[in-house]
Order: structure tokens, then sequence, then C-alpha cells
């Protein structure tokens, strides 16, 4: 039997009720690790990881990037 509003009865929930259960199950899902990774996100992670770790001095401060992006602006 498939999961459904009707078969849990969320539809006779009024709005408050029914936000506050979307943020219960999003809890939920976020403390358990979220969705599984695909292949493409686990390799790109892993790509970012090394190159940092190669590259660990090659960032920009936030404050520059806030400055680059307020004179793009102008």
């Amino acid at each position: 039997m498939a999961i459904t509003l009707q078969s849990l009865g969320i539809e006779r929930l009024g709005l408050e009720d029914q936000l506050a259960l979307i943020d219960q199950l999003w809890d939920s899902i976020t403390t358990a690790g979220g969705p599984p990774l695909t292949d493409a996100q686990r390799l790109e992670l892993d790509r970012r990881l090394a190159d940092h770790e190669t590259n660990g001095d090659d960032v920009v401060g936030w404050d520059e990037v806030r400055q680059s992006i307020a004179e793009r602006l102008k």
C-alpha cells in the first residue's frame, strides 16, 4: 500500500500543523545524512578536496570577494 496524504490523514491537518510536520520530516532526513550522493557528486567532491589539499593557500578572502562584486555592480 502506497503512503498518501489521505492514508496518513495529513490532508485534515491545518496549515501550521502541516508545516510543522514538514519541518520534522526534513530534520529526520538531514539528521540521517540526507540522500545518498551520486557517483558524479562523489567524484566532484573528491576532486575539490584533492585540489584544496594541493593548493590550500590558493584562496580568496570574503572581503576581497565582496569588494570585487561591489566594483562590478558599479
